[in-house]
Order: C-alpha cells, then sequence, then structure tokens
C-alpha cells in the first residue's frame, strides 16, 4: 500500500504567489504521508496575458519553475508529477504544455508534453483555443514510481479513451490527470469521465485540479479527486478551496481485478 495526494489550487497570475502557494500543499501532502503529489494543471501561472505567459516559459532543464520543483521534491523526499508548465516549443511562437515528474532526490524523470489541446467553443463569452499557443505533444509517457507504472495525462486528454488504452497497453497502473476543468464542462462531465477512464483501464488516477474564479475571469470548476480501478471515488475535494486529498495505492486490487476481467486480451480490435 502507498499514499498519493492530489492538489487543488486556485492559481493566479503571479508566478512568485503560486510557486509558494504549491510549496504549501506539496508541504501538506508530504506531511499527510504521500509518497506521490500531483499538482493541477497550469500551477505556476493562468493568464489570458501574452506578455506574462512568454516571461514564464522556461527551456527544458532550467529556469525559476523548474528549480523550485527539484529543490521542493528533494527537500520533502516526495514524488511529484508537475501539473504542467510552459516549455519551449520548436514551433515559433507557441510553448508545450508539459507534464514533468521529479523523483524525491529532485531528478526530472519524465516529461509529457500535453497532446489534446482545448480548442472549444461552450458559448458566444466562452470559449477556449489552445492551439493558437501550444503545440501539441506526440508522445505517450508511462513512467516507474515509487507508487506503481504511472501514466501522463492533462486535463482534455480525459476525454480521449485510446490514450489510456495505450498507456494501459505500456503497462501503467496509475494515471496522473492534471487539469483546469472549466465549471460548464466540470459540472456535466467531471466525474463521470475520470471515473470511465479508471474502469477502462481499471487502474488508479489521481487527478488534480484548478478551483475558483482567476484573475483573467476564468472559473474553474475544482472537486480534485482519486478514483480506484473499480471506479469508486476514494478521495474527493469538494470544497471549492485550494487544499489536498489522500488515498491509498492497493496494485495488488489492480492485478486482482484485471485477472478476474481480462481486458487486455480482448484489446487491439483495429487489427480485424
Amino acid at each position: 500500500m502507498s499514499r498519493v495526494a492530489a492538489i487543488q489550487m486556485c492559481s493566479s497570475e503571479s508566478v512568485d504567489e503560486n510557486l509558494q502557494e504549491a510549496y504549501r500543499w506539496i508541504q501538506a501532502a508530504a506531511a499527510g504521508g504521500a509518497e506521490l503529489a500531483v499538482l493541477p494543471e497550469m500551477f505556476a501561472l493562468i493568464s489570458t496575458q501574452p506578455d506574462r505567459k512568454a516571461k514564464a516559459e522556461e527551456s527544458f532543464g532550467s529556469g525559476k519553475i523548474q528549480d523550485f520543483l527539484a529543490h521542493t521534491a528533494k527537500q520533502f523526499s516526495i514524488t511529484l508529477v508537475a501539473g504542467t508548465i510552459a516549455l519551449k516549443s520548436p514551433v515559433t511562437g507557441k510553448s508545450r504544455a508539459a507534464s514533468l515528474v521529479y523523483n524525491a532526490q529532485g531528478q526530472c524523470v519524465a516529461r509529457y508534453d500535453k497532446i489534446h489541446l482545448f480548442d472549444v467553443v461552450l458559448s458566444e463569452q466562452e470559449f477556449y483555443r489552445e492551439s493558437d499557443s501550444i503545440d501539441a505533444g506526440t508522445q505517450i509517457v508511462v513512467v516507474d514510481s515509487p507508487v506503481g507504472k504511472l501514466g501522463l495525462a492533462v486535463c482534455y486528454d480525459v476525454r480521449f479513451p485510446e490514450l489510456f488504452t495505450q498507456m494501459f497497453s505500456k503497462g501503467a497502473e496509475i494515471m496522473s490527470l492534471p487539469s483546469a476543468f472549466t465549471e460548464k464542462t466540470g459540472q456535466a462531465h467531471w466525474q463521470v469521465l475520470t471515473r470511465a477512464r479508471a474502469i477502462d483501464n481499471f487502474s488508479y488516477l489521481i487527478a488534480a485540479a484548478q478551483a475558483g474564479v482567476h484573475a483573467s475571469g476564468r472559473r474553474t470548476y475544482g472537486h480534485a479527486l482519486i478514483v480506484d480501478p473499480w471506479g469508486q471515488v476514494i478521495a474527493e475535494r469538494e470544497d471549492p478551496s485550494p487544499g489536498v486529498i489522500f488515498a491509498e495505492i492497493d496494485l495488488a486490487e489492480v492485478k486482482r481485478i484485471r485477472k478476474a476481467i481480462p481486458i487486455g486480451q480482448y484489446r487491439g480490435l483495429e487489427s480485424l
């Protein structure tokens, strides 16, 4: 059995303030016995101002945000799934939305660049086009962690079950989902989607979240949660304020369910 944590934040347009807040909750996660903690999407910055976003962009392997993550993971001897941060892209004028994993020694051991970008129109007043500023990733990532084989996904990815199926095929037993779901889509779909992806693959799913009203006016849904491989929500942050939730991970339960219902042997229908 291992203990994990999902963090909920309401990130602002100040990187320094957000890092202070992230530190507070990482410290709380470690104090609560978590071996692994997941930060929400865009934990270091939520802004609609291009100049702020450009200043926060870093080259992979160097920068204030990455230094903070490495130092904090090492300080608290905890594995961190660092939500997403903006990393430089080979495409001019765009960034990669990267979810980085740091081990308890402060080393970056994995990087996943968000594949499915949030280009949606929810109403005449509320629409998003991530592809205007973000360059989509192309690589599926599963990494060894102290709590099991961890598959990496981000927010809008949860609507695309084929990504999670690929992570299952690569051995994932646990899946992380740093998120910033909108209030509207969260109310309608957040829990059913996260539970479905856990059930689809008989895997644990750790979903960190942004929550509340941000400086840009954006409203995020919150409800950070952890789902077990039977699809049961075993921890949820129902309060819309920042905080941290905990749950126990039992890989024997993953193995037991997958043995009882051997979904893996029936996959690969695309070859028929």
